[in-house]
């Protein structure tokens, strides 16, 4: 059950990385090194994400 929530957690975090980025987009003023960095950890979660789902479905 514990994993289960920490995925929800983690899909919460990974939607509104999403969002921020697609807002920080939105703006002329964006700076694209802040925006890259959200994508980083966007990407991050993703992956943990995925890993976690892969351990789950092995078990």
């Amino acid at each position: 059950m514990a994993i289960e929530s920490h995925l929800a957690e983690l899909e919460k975090r990974h939607q509104a990385l999403e969002q921020e980025i697609n807002e920080a987009l939105t703006h002329p003023s964006a700076d694209d090194l802040q925006i890259a960095e959200l994508k980083r950890k966007k990407l991050h979660v993703k992956d943990e994400i995925e890993r976690l789902r892969h351990d789950t479905l092995v078990h």
